[in-house]
């Protein structure tokens, strides 16, 4: 049965769901690919090859038994499809929807490499849950028994919640502290609309609000509370706080009006599509309309900015990347879909200044790669004589993210940083040298991916429950 549903990528090619027209996705930040249909999916997972060595599950961060669950959904067996891809991944529709699969499992596809297509990994993952959601094989979070022992996790964004999951199904009390006001850390506020709605992440949060876990919102450490108080409350505390100090550069004009942080730009963008007031987007601080916007990075971030720009109505909106294009960190698949939204990037260029305040315009120096730095990638130099003027009414920094001060902000001078910021924890426990404390996700890897942070989160809250299974064992002796 498997062989005769299988192995079609020969005799089938690959097919993405539809995506909207570039005119009409452009107007709203409504999520841009279609959902598949259910003979569609079986078609796309008969495609894959179920090689011996899974080098799509080997690059996947969780290790998501990938194979099996698009032999499943060949088969018409979905829920079992659904059964195994929850079994490793938390949120796998949301992995499904925001993960950089070109990066990860779909870039290492066998059949890609053999002139096939790369099977549509993602995009199954997304309706594999989704109608799991709609058919209500979504389970609530009942644990078998209720625990004594509580922790206390502190951010509520992907390493958080994944970690908080974990550890609410065995039945521990968990308590998650956020500064915001609703949870979901950088899903809710960071990525936009049109590549992951916010119902999606709500959603989770209300499972988990449901099956117990605790919310502490509107709640910022160090202010609010302190970190004292909250390793007092718990038996164990969780940093998930994730890095959201903006890389600044050292330019002339630097902090003049109309330059901000890529953060403070989409933060108001996703308040305002959940209906908030936000007084920043309203006089027009924060809004690209009618403007010439100018972003600066070549990530994902700074891709989610050019593309927010264009659906607020920029009237141009420009990307300058001081690399070409096969050297830039984002996803590729980002920068075509903005590309086609009318984005404009102008390769091998960086800020050397910026003009007026509030800003009129960018000064741009040309760029040309030389020879290779220390981690391998050829190192931009500047062309001398090459400058020109780029003009700007609104410019988005988006260089990337660098940890907080946190034995500063929290009055810790004992909580073990590295010469990054970032705390010093075991790549697998997430344990610190502080007893009880652990940490995951970008607070400890620097700025990544969404679904290394929901490894992390699970790795530490099972490596919780197996300390407190010893303990609990000892106790009992």
């Amino acid at each position: 049965m498997a062989g005769q549903q299988m192995l079609k990528f020969v005799s089938v090619e690959r097919d993405m769901p539809e995506k909207r027209p570039p005119n009409l996705r452009r107007t709203d930040f409504h999520e841009i690919y279609a959902e598949y249909a259910d003979a569609k999916a079986k078609e796309q997972s008969s495609r894959c090859s179920q090689c011996g060595v899974p080098y799509c599950q080997t690059h996947c961060p969780l290790h998501n038994n990938i194979p099996d669950w698009l032999r499943l959904t060949a088969e018409g067996r979905l829920k079992e499809a659904y059964e195994i891809s929850q079994m490793t991944n938390t949120f796998p529709e949301i992995c499904g929807r925001i993960c950089p699969q070109d990066r990860l499992c779909e870039g290492n596809c066998v059949i890609e490499s053999s002139g096939h297509g790369t099977v549509t990994i993602g995009s199954v993952e997304k309706y594999i849950t989704d109608t799991a959601w709609e058919k209500g094989w979504v389970q609530p979070i009942k644990p078998h028994a209720e625990r004594t022992e509580s922790v206390g996790i502190i951010g509520a964004g992907p390493g958080g919640l994944a970690a908080a999951d974990v550890l609410r199904r065995q039945g521990v009390q968990v308590t998650i502290y956020d500064r915001y006001d609703r949870a979901g850390g950088l899903l809710t506020y960071g990525i936009p609309g049109f590549k992951l709605e916010k119902d999606i992440v709500m959603r989770r949060n209300d499972q988990l609000a449901q099956g117990g876990v605790n919310f502490e919102l509107n709640c910022d450490v160090g202010v609010t509370i302190s970190f004292a108080d909250i390793r007092a409350k718990h038996d164990a505390v969780i940093i998930a706080t994730g890095v959201y100090k903006t890389r600044e550069i050292e330019a002339p004009g630097v902090g003049g009006k109309g330059l901000e942080r890529a953060i403070d730009f989409l933060t108001a963008s996703n308040r305002k599509s959940f209906g908030d007031a936000v007084e920043e987007f309203d006089n027009g601080r924060l809004n690209a309309q009618g403007k010439r916007v100018v972003v600066i990075g070549g990530g994902d971030t700074a891709m989610d900015c050019v593309r927010t720009s264009i659906r607020q109505g920029a009237t141009s909106v420009k990307c300058l990347y001081r690399r070409d294009r096969a050297n830039m960190p984002g996803s590729q698949r980002e920068v075509q879909n903005a590309e086609e939204e009318g984005v404009q990037f102008e390769w091998l260029t960086a800020p050397k200044g910026f003009v007026g305040d509030p800003v009129t315009g960018v000064m741009v120096q040309k760029m040309r790669l030389g020879a290779p730095d220390v981690t391998g990638r050829q190192a931009p130099e500047v062309i001398e004589g090459a400058d020109y003027v780029e003009d700007a009414d609104l410019v988005i920094m988006a260089l990337g993210f660098e940890a907080e001060d946190l034995p500063t902000l929290w009055g810790e001078a004992d909580l073990p940083v590295n010469r990054w910021g970032t705390v010093k924890a075991d790549y697998v426990t997430g344990a610190t040298e502080m007893d009880g404390v652990y940490a995951v996700g970008d607070i400890v890897r620097g700025a990544s991916l969404v679904v290394w942070a929901i490894k992390d989160g699970r790795d530490c809250a099972e490596a919780i429950l197996e300390k407190m299974n010893a303990s609990a064992a000892i106790a009992a002796e």
